[in-house]
């Protein structure tokens, strides 16, 4: 039997000591490393001339907006709303889809395009009507998407049809072209 040429060590056998420093030393580590975060990587460091971003404008909030709807003793009701820029300003507009909040029945909706007020004005304001109460039509299925305003229409073939049973189904598209809204149908929709 050779005897080996190098003492045996004695931090070569590990002890129930040993592991209690290590995971105590590691835990020290991990604990001191998500405190001290490096800032966050640039493709480029800005120059001395670098502006800010201009803040992002807060989409128009419907709560503050006076609809022209005719609800007589009730009150307006906005049952969905999404922001987006839908006119390539940079500025987010909300479309608010409202009926008249009535107890009892289904109110037609109205579909409503809203933007911040101009010129200091802090107020928004309705800018465009996509679909008018008078019309006697429900919103379903409504979004925001890619600058365009997508929904689903419940609608009446004549006055006769009860209006808790709409009988015509459309789909409808909203886009901004050439300063006003263009209604189409949506590629591939069907209406019934």
């Amino acid at each position: 039997m050779q005897q080996s040429v190098v003492p045996e060590l004695a931090h070569t056998h590990t002890r129930p000591i040993h592991w209690l420093a290590t995971a105590t030393a590691l835990a020290g580590v991990v604990a001191l490393s998500s405190v001290l975060q490096p800032g966050s990587a640039t493709a480029a460091q800005p120059g001395p001339e670098a502006k800010s971003a201009p803040a992002a404008t807060a989409p128009p909030d419907p709560a503050a907006v006076t609809f022209p709807i005719e609800c007589g003793p009730v009150k307006v009701l906005v049952q969905k709303k999404a922001s987006g820029d839908l006119d390539g300003d940079g500025s987010p507009e909300t479309v608010a889809v409202v009926r008249c909040d009535a107890g009892i029945g289904t109110p037609p909706n109205g579909v409503y395009v809203l933007t911040q007020g101009g010129a200091g004005a802090r107020k928004p304001r309705v800018v465009a009507t996509l679909v008018d109460p008078k019309d006697r039509l429900d919103v379903t299925d409504f979004a925001v998407r890619d600058g365009a305003v997508t929904a689903t229409l419940l609608g009446y073939s004549s006055a006769d049809v009860p209006s808790c049973c709409p009988d015509v189904k459309k789909q409808a598209k909203w886009q901004w072209k050439n300063g006003t809204f263009i209604r189409s149908t949506p590629s591939g929709a069907q209406n019934a």
